[in-house]
């Protein structure tokens, strides 16, 4: 966390600031809300910077820190030596690693939490931690004929580069929001939210945080920043949650080029799905995030080369007709149609993202859940 002192000179003076860390999870807002700007450095180089204080400094000239009789301490002064590294290096062998491994499933303290003797867990309604998901709601024992997308919404209208952070952010959460409310009204305080990250085996929860990165930029809701979406029911501009929950039918994402880029979160395509969206319109995919849509039973689709919502005319206010059924082949070509509010209407073609005849058979089942369920039943 930072101080509250800080953040409010960060809201009022509207600064960027930025992060250095050793981790590869420099997304945008990922390290903290307030912090657009993340930069990779080594260990002993965040732990430098951290002590120098700033960014806006040259460490191979400036320096880091004074001593207590003010004189500049230089990285170069800190840096450990060849022989210093070696000697650290020399004290570290095997044999201490496999004397811990030896005895790491000797805990006594996680050996007295108490548990039951059964081949299923038992789910508590009470538990804001884990929780029966809603993926199985409704299932058939054989795959149903797949159905036509007719009349969907626009949920979001997003530009380029979307990552899975984006789509589904594993930080912080505050009380106001979706999320929040959902603990808030379950006793759950603020200080006991936990992260995104810490709640995957709660839906309710992850799927009230799916699009809220507080970094996203939904074109649907011009003037915002975070997870708000157009609610289409009463025209006002709600949390995407709120949004799609109040929508009657099917719902469709139009992005840009490389949507689902960083790492492959389930998540971001298991929110989507639980939000009801049916199909993604991209210029482009990340590979690992469109493979997870397939398996979620999302249909990812993309624009024909040289195409996107903007050069269509889309502005995300249309209903989508995208005519996929039982006869759907891998990277088939569609004709899809967006139906104006005027009443006009725009046709264009786009490639069916289902690459293989195996992920046309996830797809057919609803899903690779769906799919080994009812292959395990046989």
């Amino acid at each position: 966390p930072i101080p509250e002192d800080i953040e409010a000179a960060i809201d009022e003076s509207n600064l960027i600031v930025g992060s250095v860390i050793s981790g590869n999870r420099n997304f945008e807002g990922r390290v903290h809300q307030k912090v657009k700007a993340s930069y990779l450095a080594s260990p002993p180089l965040v732990v430098a910077y951290a002590i120098a204080g700033s960014l806006n400094v040259d460490l191979t000239s400036d320096p880091i820190g004074f001593d207590d009789d003010g004189n500049p301490v230089m990285l170069s002064d800190l840096w450990p030596s060849d022989d210093e590294l070696n000697a650290a290096m020399a004290k570290i062998t095997p044999e201490m690693f496999r004397e811990r491994y030896s005895t790491v499933m000797q805990e006594p303290r996680w050996d007295s939490i108490p548990s039951e003797s059964s081949p299923l867990y038992p789910w508590q309604d009470e538990s804001t931690y884990i929780r029966l998901p809603s993926f199985f709601q409704g299932l058939s024992k054989e795959a149903q004929p797949i159905e036509s997308v007719e009349g969907a919404k626009v949920l979001l209208k997003l530009g380029d580069s979307i990552t899975t952070d984006h789509i589904s952010p594993a930080g912080a959460f505050p009380a106001d929001g979706p999320a929040g409310k959902w603990l808030v009204e379950r006793g759950v305080q603020q200080g006991d939210f936990n992260s995104f990250g810490s709640r995957r085996g709660n839906h309710e929860i992850m799927m009230r945080g799916t699009f809220a990165n507080v970094r996203v930029r939904n074109q649907m809701a011009p003037g915002t920043e975070g997870g708000y979406a157009l609610n289409h029911k009463t025209g006002e501009v709600t949390s995407v949650f709120e949004a799609a929950m109040d929508n009657d039918g099917p719902m469709v994402v139009l992005a840009g080029s490389q949507y689902g880029t960083g790492s492959s979160r389930d998540w971001a395509a298991k929110g989507t799905y639980l939000l009801g969206v049916k199909a993604v319109i991209a210029t482009s995919f990340e590979r690992i995030h469109r493979s997870n849509l397939v398996g979620m039973g999302v249909l990812p689709l993309t624009f024909k080369p040289g195409e996107d919502a903007d050069s269509l005319g889309l502005d995300g206010t249309e209903s989508f007709d995208i005519p996929v059924n039982d006869e759907v082949q891998a990277l088939q070509e569609l004709t899809v149609t967006a139906n104006k509010t005027d009443g006009s209407s725009v046709e264009f073609q786009v490639d069916v993202r289902l690459d293989t005849p195996v992920e046309v058979d996830y797809y057919r089942n609803g899903g690779i859940l769906h799919t080994v369920l009812r292959n395990l039943a046989q």
